[in-house]
């Protein structure tokens, strides 16, 4: 069989930040250190941190006195912030920069007077937290056909923001139905759509073109990852989002000569290397990668986790 990985893939900068940031801590503050949600959504990812003295909380009411506290990449609402400086907790944020971005938008929008529509999917750890930077809320909406219904108090003073890891078509065809409905309504380039989502959705369409079958590792409550997966589904290849190397099924290859291998951002290249491990136990396997888009973005550490000059 041929296996064809996807360019890029994995890890992302904001990820690779979020976990640098918990093993840094771990480095200058000793363990325990207390991270709010899981720091970026993968399985592997947190177990890792937690055998290295990372402590995963849902509320910061989990949190001692005085311990190091560690806000995920998803971001945090306001009052979560406000909880935390009231309890004179030590905080580091690892929100990714590009979701901090999102924030200060709606902020922005917000305190020009305009009420704000997030595109997301409800519940999400990002929606919640974005949702919670705007003193008074946001109308939520994830498709198009929810535009119709949507009841605003001024159809003249609207702004949109986006989830960062949504699918760049979806959310297209959504904001073209609002500003259909809102003609001055105002909102950010679709390109201020993470650029890792794009680029990882980018290669998904180029991968789907050339294989039998897609795996996209990824963990399921991983929003860009499922996108990964519905965007292979959408172009008629059988595509299946897995947790790791062990939830491969067999039946999924009969008659199969061309897999293809994406990542959700959150996913580490080792989960990949070990699906390709099971495959070979599968059958002799030949491994290459498409060209794709070479990513350097690197965001900065917070100062005092900034590694020494050398």
């Amino acid at each position: 069989m041929r296996v064809i990985l996807a360019k890029p893939r994995g890890f992302c900068a904001g990820v690779e930040r979020a976990v640098d940031i918990v093993e840094g801590a771990l480095v200058r503050f000793g363990r325990p250190v207390y991270v709010r949600h899981e720091i970026v959504h993968n399985k592997r990812v947190v177990e890792e941190l937690r055998e290295k003295g990372a402590v995963f909380v849902q509320e910061l009411d989990e949190v001692p006195d005085g311990a190091v506290t560690i806000f995920s990449a998803h971001g945090v609402a306001q009052v979560v912030s406000d909880v935390a400086e009231k309890r004179s907790l030590p905080v580091i944020d690892a929100t990714c920069p590009l979701v901090a971005k999102v924030h200060h938008e709606a902020q922005r929008c917000a305190r020009a007077g305009r009420q704000i529509i997030l595109i997301g999917h409800r519940g999400h750890p990002e929606v919640e937290g974005t949702s919670g930077q705007v003193p008074d809320g946001v109308l939520l909406l994830s498709t198009a056909e929810e535009v119709e219904s949507l009841e605003v108090k001024d159809p003249d003073k609207l702004a949109y923001v986006t989830q960062t890891t949504l699918s760049l078509d979806d959310t297209r065809e959504v904001v073209a139905t609002l500003k259909s409905r809102f003609p001055k309504i105002i909102g950010p380039s679709l390109r201020d759509i993470c650029y890792a989502t794009q680029n990882r959705q980018t290669a998904m369409h180029k991968l789907a073109g050339e294989v039998d079958v897609i795996l996209v590792v990824g963990a399921q409550n991983s929003s860009n990852s499922n996108r990964l997966r519905e965007i292979g589904e959408e172009l008629d290849v059988p595509s299946y989002l897995i947790d790791d190397a062990d939830a491969i099924e067999l039946a999924w290859f009969e008659g199969v000569k061309r897999i293809g291998i994406s990542a959700g951002a959150s996913a580490p290249e080792q989960l990949v290397q070990e699906v390709i491990e099971r495959l070979r136990g599968i059958s002799e396997v030949n491994v290459e990668t498409l060209e794709g888009v070479v990513e350097r973005v690197q965001f900065k550490l917070p100062p005092g986790l900034m590694p020494e000059p050398r």
